[in-house]
């Protein structure tokens, strides 16, 4: 029995009109990053960097310790870590004003 080949095209590339992101570095400095930022980018101080990176680590060493502590049994029940995603709540908080209304999910407690 004789199986006929089958003549495939390739797929074509795709082609992304999007442009990669530039990160700020630290030689650009807070003004210059500021003047070239878009207006829909938020644009921190070298301490609001510094706060942030701060309540970040204290969040993932909770987290942390809470994965440790539950792996030898001394917490119960289940454990959803938030590993990884230290950023999200902690961009929340600084972008959230006077007023604004949070729903949470069930690893809300990092943004208690």
């Amino acid at each position: 029995m004789a199986v006929a080949a089958r003549k495939t095209k390739a797929a074509a590339p795709v082609k992304s009109a999007a442009k990669p992101a530039k990160a700020r570095t630290a030689k650009a400095g807070a003004d210059k990053a500021s003047a070239a930022a878009p207006s829909n980018m938020a644009v921190f101080t070298r301490e609001e960097d510094l706060h942030a990176y701060r309540e970040m680590l204290l969040i993932r060493r909770f987290e942390e310790k809470a994965g440790q502590m539950y792996g030898m049994g001394l917490i119960g029940g289940f454990c959803h870590l938030y590993i990884g995603q230290e950023a999200v709540v902690v961009g929340m908080q600084m972008a959230s004003k006077e007023g604004d209304q949070v729903i949470t999910g069930y690893r809300a407690y990092r943004a208690a």
